[in-house]
């Protein structure tokens, strides 16, 4: 059985390298939104594999310029 792993509000701020603050989490949580946290008394944790489905669910996905595929199909 894998063990869960968890992350503080600050090491989120961290892993998303400060582009999402302690305080952004904090407003996130009271109005619901963001991603799924366990909170323990007091302690906010928020489990890893619930911030990479958020991260998934985020993605955005690009389409390739024409001028790019042009340049593939060049190559190909």
């Amino acid at each position: 059985m894998s063990e869960t792993k968890f992350l503080t509000p600050d090491e989120v701020s961290a892993r998303y390298r400060g582009g999402v603050s302690v305080g952004t989490l904090r407003n996130w949580r009271a109005m619901k939104i963001g991603p799924s946290f366990v909170k323990i008394g007091k302690a906010v944790l928020y489990p890893i594999d619930e911030l990479e489905a958020w991260d998934e669910g985020n993605r955005v996905k690009c389409r390739a310029s024409k001028r790019l595929d042009e340049h593939i199909g060049d190559q190909a």
